[in-house]
């Protein structure tokens, strides 16, 4: 990894952001000391696209709405 003092980076930003972009990530130092690592943002995963996620890995049953009906009934009923 890449390390170079502040004065060069804010000189050369856009060419270190284009590197960083490509993978090579770099470390900003101040005086020989490492600050910040600097490398290409990664976006979070699209919550939105957490709908539908198990589609094809799972199956539901036939009678999955009429499921354990009789002891809901017997449940509301106060029978069990």
């Amino acid at each position: 990894m890449q390390q170079v003092n502040i004065h060069y980076a804010k000189t050369n930003l856009s060419k270190l952001i284009e590197k960083a972009v490509q993978g090579e990530s770099f470390v900003i130092a101040k005086s020989g000391k490492p600050m910040v690592t600097v490398r290409a943002y990664t976006p979070p995963p699209d919550p939105a696209r957490r709908l539908g996620f198990l589609k094809g890995r799972l199956e539901v049953p036939e009678d999955f709405d009429s499921m354990g009906e009789e002891e809901i009934q017997a449940m509301f009923a106060g029978t069990e």
